[in-house]
């Protein structure tokens, strides 16, 4: 449930912003006639997301218990790793440009007079936020109880929505940064929990048999199949019998990507942002460029350089 919550919660808010960055945009433009064409795209980007992950489900419940579905799960542990790792760290560096690319295409659908590329544009922006959704839900329900992933999943997109309702709706502002860094950093530990798994399951299929002895058996005191220890097992990885591959290849990402994704986070910090100019210090001489640009700039004359 808490590892659905947070998925659902970060997907939501992203999904929400671009949402609101495309009606913000066309309601200042005086184009609110089409935002029948957005709410289509997002609506069949929603219903492609759902159908494909109800389809996946059902196909891969018919092999329950058996060899093709350790397989299918694995690949799903996998991908799910790989995408959330990269979406994480795409977020992270696109963020600040993300609503001037947004306002930029759909300048271009509406000068093409295109109804269809504003449904498509939020059609292709929701459908990836839903798509990389589903392959997370996959993953979760598969290695734990589909119940609490669908709980978790309800009560997250409830909180994103309520969110985007206080950002977008009644002015309250929150630190988008900063919050997708500490939920990035969270879900690190998710993505290094499925990694774990799809470790155990390549060992038990016999494609991986290196360091396959457990370390330690510690189902008596915290069993992943009980409420805590699934909690754990889902959300950071818990295992109650780990090998020693297992928590190699968990610390080995961890200790990797954390490095990297807070390490970058602080120097974006740091970074001014592109094209801001910085003022001069009280009583500092101002060289004769500057008074150049700015004389130029009042006088409506284009600055040299």
């Amino acid at each position: 449930m808490i590892a659905t919550l947070v998925i659902f919660l970060r997907e939501g808010i992203e999904a929400s912003m671009i949402v609101a960055i495309l009606l913000a945009y066309l309601n200042r433009m005086g184009q609110r006639q089409y935002f029948r064409d957005v709410f289509v795209g997002v609506g069949a980007a929603l219903l492609l997301a759902a159908g494909g992950g109800v389809a996946a489900y059902l196909t891969i419940r018919q092999y329950d218990g058996s060899r093709v579905q350790t397989i299918f799960e694995t690949g799903t542990y996998l991908l799910a790793a790989a995408v959330l790792t990269y979406m994480t760290f795409w977020m992270r560096g696109h963020a600040r440009g993300l609503s001037g690319e947004l306002r930029a295409r759909a300048d271009a659908a509406v000068s093409r007079g295109a109804r269809t590329g504003l449904a498509l544009l939020a059609f292709q922006a929701v459908g990836r936020e839903g798509l990389e959704t589903v392959v997370f839900t996959l993953a979760i329900i598969f290695s734990t109880s589909t119940q609490g992933a669908l709980l978790g999943a309800v009560i997250g997109l409830a909180g994103s929505l309520a969110i985007a309702f206080f950002i977008y709706r009644l002015g309250h502002k929150l630190n988008l940064g900063k919050f997708f860094t500490v939920i990035g950093a969270l879900l690190m530990f998710f993505a290094a929990g499925l990694l774990a798994d799809a470790v155990e399951n390549l060992q038990q299929l016999g494609w991986l048999n290196v360091l396959a002895a457990p370390l330690w058996h510690t189902g008596g005191v915290l069993s992943e199949s009980g409420t805590v220890g699934d909690i754990l097992h889902s959300f950071v990885g818990y295992a109650d019998s780990p090998t020693p591959l297992q928590l190699l290849v968990y610390l080995a990402y961890l200790a990797t990507v954390l490095a990297f994704f807070l390490r970058g986070g602080r120097r974006r910090q740091g970074k001014p942002a592109a094209g801001a100019v910085t003022a001069p210090a009280p009583g500092a001489p101002r060289s004769a460029l500057a008074d150049a640009r700015e004389s130029r700039s009042v006088s409506g004359e284009p600055a040299a350089g």
